[in-house]
Order: structure tokens, then C-alpha cells, then sequence
């Protein structure tokens, strides 16, 4: 009775007897399995240590439980100071940025080309070859064994130094393995007197896998026929991959020194097929190398066999003349190709746009140009001009009528003879027609593709019988802007220094102080990387009473207050004595004063110079390429274009305030050495007429002795207040009349003078 009683007691709380007991008991065995032994071989253990060099005691797994014997080892603790070695950092590799993208992803160019010539003919074929080629392809190397004195220009010559043929050819490969085979993919070799298809050597390789071992020309049996295998004619060139000149590169030693040949193609060959076990092909995935044999004196312009028309290389050549009419047939077969390939796409154009969802409307005229701009608003609406054959209606200043001349004439002739003779085109033979008169023209330009015509022409059509009437035809024209020729330009940089020189005569003296005040903001405060040189002018009279009245005694005080007020600032001058102030004759004393790579800026007292222009100055003077004769824009007489009105402090570049003045050559930037070169070209005429110098000035001088570009262009930041110039009538008359029509456009505009006409005729009236 009582167990039973004792058992309903323990029955509620058995649950948690149990678990109390079961939960001791884990616990106790993870103490046994969780800790770590605390001896080792009988010997207390030290502590492991989880720093790098061992001195920190006292660390422990992370879940291990800690005992008194730890926290003992812990209070006993004593921390060491370790002192501070700072790591030594390894000197970091210098990077290299390669300057090009192409350079530092390694990719090369497409076709190398190597011309073999000899002393005896560079001159000749090897400069007719030059100017067929080169302007087609981006390497055009000539090898040969001598050469003469004088290298023709715009030609790069290897020597090799011996007339061997063997030797030469040897000489080559060794040459292109050791300087072009990282940068090409091709190499094309051909003689002097083969004539080669620049642009299908191109499309040719441009359709070849480059990780072909490739021997590709025109292939020939060996002389003898002993030994197998094809090598490449040199005559009609041939093409090798870069990957088979790199297999063939360990053993062209061992070609010059065992093969024995008379032919240096032979000998090639030989080494080709003896190490690189490479026949020569003329066909190689589905690509054919084409080649024309041509017949002694014969004219290429009666050549009409398709072997001929689709030849990649014509030989032999024998003569320069020869060369080019072979190129001038080709130019005309190529050109004729891609008027073919144009009808065939406008075609194409037109059968597509029928299917299109506006159909024939779809299509714009002419096919392949931009289409015409179309304004967003009243504001953005082109305008036409209104032409005949003698005048156009829409004159600068708005002058209603003004006689066609000039460039224009010649534009609107040309445009009414291209019309007649599309017209012709079109309707013969059925109709000819002969042009009357042109009734009316209509004009304008739209930006985003050309010149645009209307003509209405007054024709006499003539049918096959002879009989005639005359009609009026309306026909429409574009001259579109993209055929217009990108010129490579060399590579330029605006850190050159600009040697700026100032001419100053007895009449400038009174605008020194504020050239000085504008030309110190812009350059001595801002440290613009220029010089600044005063050129005085003096005539016999003046020159000698220099030393008691210098007339520039002014002036050369105002440079010495300007340097002490900029220490580091020094302005050299220059003076000269002349009764005819000719700017050649300044030049010749001022270049033999400064180093030949120095960029001159021929100044005016008048201009402000600041560093947009400088810049300008420095990028459109090129060396050896570019000369640059800016265009200022002047401002007109204050008492005419703000007549009655008070002038605003600063003028904006607006055409009621001023003008582009076209007749001022004044102002020119170039370079010592293209001066100099082209100085030396005029001094013939020099010897033999010493007057052209003071007839001269410089931008005439590099019109008619230089090969330059002489670049001429509007200026907006060459800026130049109204002044009246004194024009020397000691000058030549072209200079003088330049000088009158300056003065002349630079009172007012049209609308200004007129305006002050009919005041001065209406105040006459009353």
C-alpha cells in the first residue's frame, strides 16, 4: 500500500528525475571527449600557440572548456614588449603600357611587302613601282644589293651591299625574320619589274588563315626537272606565311651554305621544301593567286582576255612608262567594277523597298545618300538661293543681286553639265538633247548630305529623224558630302613652344601698351609656354638719330618695366634698318637667330593673343607637312557700326560688329625649317630678280616654291580692334591692294553704310 502510494508520488516528477540524470551524464561524457590531454609523455604540455612567432601564451582551441589550471597560467602571464620591424617591401616591377592597343594585345598587321630591285634600276622601276603601290599599303620595302648616291624619295631602301643574287635573297629573309615577322602575318615579295594589284594582294590575304604554312604564286618545275616538288617564279611574286618563314628560320643558314642555284627564287624554293617540306601553290582554299604573262611592247590597253583582267601581278614590265599604263588600266577596271557594284546594290535597294510597308516611297534619292534634313520647327527650314547663269540672288550683307564669279560660277557650269550629260545618258539614242538656257537655278545646302540643285533647263531635244523642238526640263542634283577625302595628318602636340614675333614700325608705337596688358594676362601671368620678340623697324633717317630721338624709346621702356614686373619673363628685341618693310627680308635676318625646329607666329600689334589661339597655332603647324595662315576677325569703325549709339566694352564675334578679314595675311604660323626649305627653293629667281622679295610676303612665297599645305581658315579667338593701316605704296601692287580692300571692308557692313548714306543724303535734302 505504501509502495503504491510512493510510486503515485514519483510517477509526476519521474519525467524530470530522468532527464535531470540523463543531462549530468552527457555532460560528463563531453567532458571527456572535448578535452585535450593536458600530459604528454608524463610532462606538463605547453600551451599551443596560435601567433607567428610563438611568444603568446595562454591560446586555446576555441571550443575547448577552460580549468583552474588555466586560469592560473593566465594571471601568471607576463606580456613582452616586441619591437616593431617594419616588413621590407620588394621594389615592384615596372610595368610596360604598350603605347597602342593593337601593340599590347598583339595584333599585327595584315601584309608586309618587299620589292627586289638593283642599283641599275631603282631609279626607274623601282619608282614607278613605288608610286603604283605604296599609297595602297601600309609597308613598301625595297632590297638591294647597291644603290646609288641618291635615294629616291619617299622610298625605304635596305642595302645589303652585294650584287649576288643568292646573297641578296638570303639577305632578305634574314632581314625580315629579324625585324618584321612579329609585326606581320603575310609577306609578299615580288621584282622591280612585276607590276602587282595592291588592293587584290590585300583582299587576297585578307581571306587566308594565317596559321598556314603557305608558299603561294606561280608554280614552276625546278630547271632539270631532278629534283620534286614546285617552287614559286619570282617574276609573277609570290606570298609566305609568317608561320612557315618561323619554321624556316632555324635553318637558313644551313640553306645558304648546302643549296647550290642560280635563281634566287629556285634557291628559295629549294630551302622552302628541303626544311619545310612546302610545295608552292597557286590555289589554296578555294583562292586562286591570278598571274599575266605580258608580251614584248605590247599596250595594255588592247589586253581584253579575262586572264588579264583578273590578274593579281602582270610580268614583265620593261619600262616605267609601261608600268604606269599597266596601273592606268587596272585603275580603270576597278573603277568600272565599283560603278557596277553600285547599280547592282541601288537595284537590290529598289526591288527590296517595293515589299517595304511605304513602299517605292521607302527608298531615298538619290539611293545610298543620307536622306534631306527635316526642320523641327519654321526656325530650322533650309533655305534655297534663287541663280541664273550670270548672278545669284542671295548676297553677303543682304544685298538683293550680285554677279555669279569665282568659284561659284564654276560650281553652277559644272552642275549644268553633269545634268547634260545625265540627260543624254538616259535618253540616247532615241533623243539628244542641246542646252539653251537656263531659266532658273535653285540652290542649298543641306548638312547632313550635300549641295543640293533644282535646274529648270530650256532644252532643244533632236530625235533619230532630225527633227527638233525645244522644252523645258526640270532636273534635280546632289553633290554629296561623302565623297569628300580624309587627309592623314601627322601627329602633333600642343607642348611646342611658340617663338612669337612682333613687327612694329613708327605708326604702331601708340597699341604697344595694350598688346603688352592683353599678352601678360594671357601668357607671363599664366606661364604659357612662349616667347615674345620685338622686331623694330627703322628707316635710313630714323636709324641715324637712333642714338639721340629713338623712336622706340618708349617702347623699350614699357618691355623693361614689363620684365621687372615678371622676373622670369625676358622679351628679347630685334632691329632692323629698311626702306621697304618686306616680310621675307625680317624672316631671313630672325630664322638665322633661332634653331631650325622652331615655331614662328608671325603677330600683329592689333591682335590679342591669348592660349586658344597658341594652341591652334601649335596644332595646324605641322613640320615638314602644314603651314598656317589664320584669318582674324576684325572689328568695324566704332563711329559706323554703333553710329549714335555708345560702343559696348567688349565686341562679340557678331557680323553687325565686325568681319572675317579675308585680305590680311598678316598674321602666319610655321616652322625655321620649312621657311628654310622653302627659302632655298625661291633663291634661283632671287639671283636673277633681287625685287621679288619686297613684291613677295611669306604666305605667297609658300604658295608658289613649298609643297606644303599652306591651311587657311577663319580664327574666332584672333581677335583685332578697329584700326586705319598706312599701306606702303613701296610694296608690291598685289600687297598694296591688299591693304586698300582691308581698310575698305573694315569701315562697316553693307547695311551700315548704306544706312549712313541715306542720313547724310536725307540731312542734304533739308
Amino acid at each position: 500500500m505504501r509502495f503504491s502510494m510512493f510510486i503515485s508520488l514519483l510517477r509526476p516528477i519521474g519525467p524530470v528525475i530522468i532527464g535531470i540524470s540523463l543531462g549530468f551524464t552527457l555532460s560528463l561524457l563531453s567532458v571527456n571527449w572535448v578535452e585535450e590531454s593536458c600530459f604528454l609523455n608524463g610532462k606538463a604540455s605547453e600551451e599551443i600557440s596560435l601567433s607567428q612567432d610563438g611568444n603568446s601564451k595562454g591560446a586555446r582551441r576555441p571550443n575547448s572548456i577552460s580549468t583552474v589550471k588555466d586560469v592560473d597560467a593566465e594571471e601568471d602571464f607576463e606580456p613582452r614588449i616586441v619591437p616593431y620591424k617594419p616588413v621590407q617591401q620588394s621594389k615592384p616591377n615596372k610595368l610596360f603600357r604598350a603605347k597602342y592597343i593593337s601593340t599590347e594585345l598583339g595584333i599585327r598587321e595584315r601584309l608586309f611587302v618587299g620589292i627586289l630591285t638593283s642599283k641599275s634600276t631603282i631609279n626607274t622601276l623601282g619608282v614607278a613601282v613605288n608610286r603604283t603601290i605604296s599609297h595602297h599599303l601600309d609597308t613598301v620595302v625595297f632590297f638591294t644589293g647597291m644603290r646609288n648616291r641618291k635615294v629616291p624619295h619617299g622610298m625605304f631602301v635596305v642595302t645589303h651591299g652585294d650584287e649576288r643574287l643568292i646573297w641578296n635573297m638570303f639577305q632578305t629573309i634574314k632581314y625580315i625574320l629579324e625585324h618584321y615577322i612579329h609585326e606581320y602575318d603575310w609577306f609578299y615579295l615580288a621584282q622591280d619589274d612585276t607590276y602587282t594589284e595592291a588592293d587584290r594582294i590585300k583582299q587576297l590575304v585578307a581571306h587566308l588563315s594565317m596559321d598556314r604554312e603557305l608558299y603561294m604564286g606561280s608554280p614552276e618545275e625546278f630547271i632539270g626537272g631532278e629534283m620534286e616538288g614546285r617552287y614559286c617564279y619570282g617574276g609573277f611574286g609570290y606570298i609566305l606565311s609568317r608561320t612557315l618563314l618561323l619554321r624556316l628560320k632555324p635553318f637558313l643558314e644551313n640553306c645558304r651554305n648546302d643549296i647550290l642555284s642560280a635563281r634566287p627564287d629556285e634557291w628559295l624554293g629549294r630551302c622552302i621544301i628541303d626544311y619545310a617540306n612546302t610545295n608552292c601553290v597557286d590555289e589554296h582554299e578555294g583562292l586562286q593567286y591570278y598571274h599575266y604573262e605580258m608580251g614584248k611592247n605590247s599596250d595594255p590597253s588592247k589586253e581584253d582576255n579575262m586572264q588579264f583582267k583578273n590578274a593579281f601581278t602582270v610580268h614583265p614590265v620593261s619600262d616605267p612608262e609601261q608600268m604606269y599604263r599597266v596601273h592606268k588600266h587596272f585603275t580603270e577596271i576597278e573603277l568600272q567594277r565599283t560603278y557596277d557594284e553600285i547599280k547592282k546594290l541601288q537595284t537590290e535597294i529598289k526591288n527590296v523597298s517595293e515589299v517595304a510597308y511605304d513602299g517605292n516611297r521607302s527608298a531615298q534619292w538619290p539611293i545610298g545618300i543620307n536622306p534631306p534634313f527635316e526642320p523641327k520647327s519654321r526656325f530650322e527650314v533650309l533655305r534655297w538661293d534663287y541663280f541664273t547663269e550670270e548672278q545669284v540672288y542671295s548676297c553677303i550683307d543682304g544685298f538683293p543681286k550680285c554677279e555669279l564669279r569665282g568659284i561659284d560660277r564654276l560650281d553652277v557650269a559644272d552642275v549644268i553639265e553633269i545634268a547634260m550629260g545625265e540627260l543624254n545618258k538616259k535618253y540616247k539614242p532615241v533623243l539628244h538633247l542641246k542646252k539653251q538656257q537656263l531659266i532658273n537655278g535653285y540652290r542649298r545646302f543641306d548638312p547632313t548630305r550635300g549641295m543640293e540643285y533644282t535646274l529648270d533647263l530650256q532644252l532643244e531635244v533632236v530625235n533619230q529623224k532630225g527633227r527638233s523642238r525645244s522644252i523645258t526640263k526640270r532636273v534635280h542634283l546632289v553633290r554629296p558630302l561623302s565623297r569628300i577625302e580624309i587627309i592623314p595628318m601627322p601627329y602633333v602636340t600642343e607642348a611646342t613652344r611658340v617663338h612669337i614675333i612682333l613687327p612694329l614700325n613708327v605708326q604702331d608705337r601708340d597699341y604697344v601698351n595694350h598688346f603688352l596688358e592683353v599678352f601678360a594676362a594671357n601668357s607671363f601671368e599664366t606661364s604659357e609656354n612662349a616667347i615674345l620678340t620685338f622686331l623694330f623697324i627703322y628707316d635710313p633717317f630714323e636709324a641715324q638719330q637712333v642714338n639721340q630721338n629713338d623712336i622706340f624709346a618708349s617702347v623699350k621702356t614699357q618691355i623693361n618695366a614689363y620684365e621687372r614686373k615678371y622676373p622670369t619673363v625676358k622679351i628679347p628685341w630685334i632691329s632692323v634698318k629698311t626702306e621697304t618693310p618686306s616680310q621675307i627680308k625680317f624672316m631671313d635676318i630672325i630664322s638665322k637667330k633661332h634653331p631650325v625646329d622652331t615655331l614662328f607666329f608671325i603677330a600683329n600689334v592689333n591682335t590679342n593673343v591669348n592660349s586658344e589661339f597658341l594652341n591652334r597655332c601649335r596644332m595646324n603647324s605641322i613640320n615638314n607637312w602644314q603651314v598656317f595662315f589664320p584669318i582674324h576677325f576684325q572689328d568695324y569703325n566704332p563711329d559706323i557700326a554703333f553710329h549714335n549709339q555708345e560702343p559696348p566694352p567688349a565686341v562679340d564675334l557678331v557680323k553687325d560688329a565686325g568681319h572675317f578679314d579675308r585680305s590680311s595675311f598678316e598674321e602666319a604660323c610655321f616652322y625655321n625649317t620649312d621657311y628654310m626649305a622653302t627659302r632655298t627653293r625661291m633663291a634661283f629667281d632671287v639671283q636673277e630678280n633681287e625685287e621679288i622679295l619686297e613684291t613677295l610676303d611669306i604666305y605667297d612665297m609658300f604658295v608658289r616654291y613649298s609643297t606644303l599645305h599652306v591651311f587657311r581658315a577663319v580664327e574666332p579667338a584672333l581677335h583685332q580692334k578697329y584700326r586705319y593701316q598706312a599701306c606702303n605704296p613701296r610694296l608690291s601692287e598685289d600687297i598694296y591692294h591688299r591693304c586698300v580692300q582691308s581698310n575698305l571692308d573694315g569701315l562697316g557692313a553693307r547695311s551700315q553704310l548704306a544706312m549712313l548714306l541715306f542720313e547724310q543724303e536725307q540731312g542734304n535734302s533739308t
